[in-house]
């Protein structure tokens, strides 16, 4: 195994990094951007502005054209071509303290999304929630009192919707539907034992759940039974997201933090793009949303 940074990038809030066209795409949430990076040197090949805060995107179709956003309080879509900003729909509550989160494109081609709602009084239930924008542009509440809604991804072997709750340092799982609605809800997993609560999260093609541990400087790995099977400390301080990447989707790529706004760090590697290779395991690509944008 090898752990190299990828380019010279400083991200605020790296996040949600996602393998598209034979290229890394990432976000700096902090600063409105959306990068690509050339999976060999690093080099920036794209740069784009949305409203920050960002939470996470999702190309759409086919062309590449349009990708979708989650913004502070609304999805939007983005068009790379023009730099056109098209809102599609918006959440059922605004707070200062309150913001959607990461989120991910399903395999019917919707778009699944949760909130953050940060500096809560104690016993304060979270506002918010788990969010899907359908094909039709319809938004539905799927689920609610997540603290911070981070990497929601879909198991490859058994279909199941995993999303995270950094707050409570909890990973449930649900039976996903064909129409998109969710059952059975359950805790996957607490990664309380590992000093940390889960941020980004990705599957391998085994059914292995791989998570940036946000507050001890590791990933991890965890089978489909929620036992832990890998740990990887890494050169900096706090691991944001990760996904699998590269022509064999054998790489695993991590963004990391500087400046979130509620964490920071000032290491050398603070905020840079790792790339992790000869893990032995493989991802899978992501679906596109199919929105009529």
């Amino acid at each position: 195994m090898e752990i190299q940074r990828l380019g010279d990038l400083k991200l605020a809030l790296g996040e949600c990094p996602v393998w598209h066209g034979g290229q890394l795409w990432l976000l700096d949430c902090r600063q409105g951007l959306i990068l690509a990076l050339d999976p060999g040197t690093g080099q920036v090949t794209a740069r784009h502005e949305a409203p920050a805060p960002l939470g996470s995107f999702a190309f759409n179709g086919d062309g590449g054209d349009w990708i979708v956003l989650s913004l502070k309080e609304e999805i939007a879509a983005l068009n790379l071509q023009s730099g056109q900003l098209r809102s599609l729909a918006r959440i059922e509550v605004s707070h200062p303290d309150l913001r959607l989160n990461d989120g991910i494109s399903l395999a019917d081609g919707s778009f699944v999304t949760g909130t953050m709602h940060v500096f809560r009084e104690a016993g304060e239930p979270p506002l918010g929630g788990l969010y899907r924008l359908d094909t039709a542009l319809a938004l539905h509440k799927l689920d609610d009192g997540i603290g911070i809604t981070n990497g929601p991804c879909v198991n490859p072997v058994n279909g199941r919707l995993h999303v995270a709750d950094s707050a409570t340092r909890l990973i449930h799982s649900y039976a996903l539907a064909a129409d998109g609605t969710l059952s059975d809800k359950r805790v996957f997993l607490d990664t309380g034992a590992q000093g940390s609560g889960p941020d980004g999260c990705a599957f391998d093609t085994e059914g292995g759940l791989w998570t940036a541990l946000v507050r001890v400087g590791a990933i991890a790995r965890f089978d489909m039974a929620g036992a832990l099977t890998h740990r990887i400390d890494l050169p900096l301080t706090h691991p944001s997201a990760l996904c699998f990447g590269g022509a064999g989707m054998d790489e695993l790529f991590v963004t990391s933090i500087s400046d979130s706004g509620r964490l920071t760090a000032s290491g050398a590697l603070d905020g840079a793009v790792l790339k992790v290779t000869g893990l032995g395991f493989r991802g899978l690509p992501r679906p596109a949303c199919r929105l009529p944008l």
